[in-house]
């Protein structure tokens, strides 16, 4: 498998260390800064650079595409590849709106291509695990979750709204909000309501943001998003699932559940190490990556794919909705 890149920053680094883990062909690389692009080529050995997506479509010779541009980049570019049949991974958040991420399945329905969004955490093996344990913990109720940075953001295109289309909630909140809909077995949301506000940094995206999505299988999520915060209750994607027959978390992960008969509490550690030496080590991004390319040669769709980004990104556009009108927005 032929493999191409969008974008050069960090987190594409990572997808393309990931790609020679497995033994793909790194074929191109595309980005509009050249030296950028001419280090990235260097270090994993692309020849191939272009600085922009169509000029690699043009010359052919690829079959998917690795999207860790800025956001506003992810529909037009996604869009573009998937229409020359060439499967694309995206990274989160799928879009900078709701619309463009059904122009993006629309693309991905007409071409066959397959459409993944890079909601890595799906893949974290603690993660899987409460997954497959949440059964016991009998009807979930409500969750909490931790998208936040304490005492760090970012800086360039991810505060800027043209660029970004929105801050912490759409960096580091997707991450918790994505969790918490993979565990609660990817309900559909029926209701938001949200406060978000700017108030560490002198940027015109949001540091800021408390939202409540309520689910069509009666479960509530509490999500936190923030940069710069003063404190966290855990690290990213930090998640409590509360249900009728216990407790059970991520970071540290463990259940919590009630022994009605004895009147005691059990816990099950999973004996996963908390905290880890590397939060999000590159083992997560190995798996992730993996997944997509057997979806492609088994020509499965992808899960997350089109339709979970969608719904990410209606609960985030209907987030910021709330907080500017101050009501529950239903969507």
């Amino acid at each position: 498998m032929k493999i191409a890149f969008a974008g050069t920053g960090y987190i594409n680094k990572v997808h393309a260390q990931a790609a020679q883990s497995l033994g793909l062909e790194l074929a191109a690389v595309v980005n509009h800064k050249k030296d950028s692009m001419v280090e990235f080529g260097k270090w994993f050995g692309i020849s191939r650079r272009y600085e922009s997506v169509e000029a690699m479509l043009k010359d052919g010779g690829v079959d998917a595409l690795v999207v860790s541009t800025p956001n506003y980049l992810h529909a037009p570019q996604t869009i573009a590849a998937l229409n020359a049949g060439v499967h694309v991974m995206v990274e989160k958040p799928m879009a900078v709106n709701a619309d463009e991420a059904r122009q993006m399945n629309e693309a991905a329905a007409r071409s066959g291509a397959a459409l993944m969004v890079a909601h890595c955490w799906r893949f974290d093996p603690d993660v899987l695990w409460l997954k497959e344990q949440s059964s016991k913990l009998g009807k979930i109720i409500r969750t909490k979750g931790i998208g936040v940075h304490t005492h760090w953001g970012p800086s360039g295109w991810f505060t800027q709204k043209e660029f970004a289309g929105g801050g912490a909630l759409a960096d580091m909140g997707i991450h918790a909000l994505d969790t918490a809909r993979f565990l609660l077995g990817d309900p559909q949301p029926v209701s938001v309501y949200a406060k978000i506000g700017t108030y560490y940094k002198d940027f015109n995206v949001d540091d800021t943001g408390v939202i409540i999505v309520e689910w069509d299988n009666g479960a509530t999520s509490f999500i936190e998003s923030g940069w710069w915060q003063p404190h966290a209750d855990g690290p990213e994607a930090a998640t409590q699932l509360y249900g009728t027959e216990g407790f059970g978390q991520l970071f540290p992960t463990r259940l919590e559940l009630s022994n009605k008969k004895e009147e005691r509490i059990d816990v099950v550690d999973s004996g996963f190490e908390f905290p880890r030496n590397e939060h999000c080590p590159q083992s997560l991004y190995d798996d992730q990556l993996k997944y997509f390319v057997e979806c492609i040669d088994k020509k499965q769709t992808p899960v997350p794919g089109g339709l979970e980004g969608l719904a990410n990104m209606l609960v985030v556009d209907a987030a910021y909705e709330s907080s500017r009108t101050g009501k529950v927005v239903h969507i």
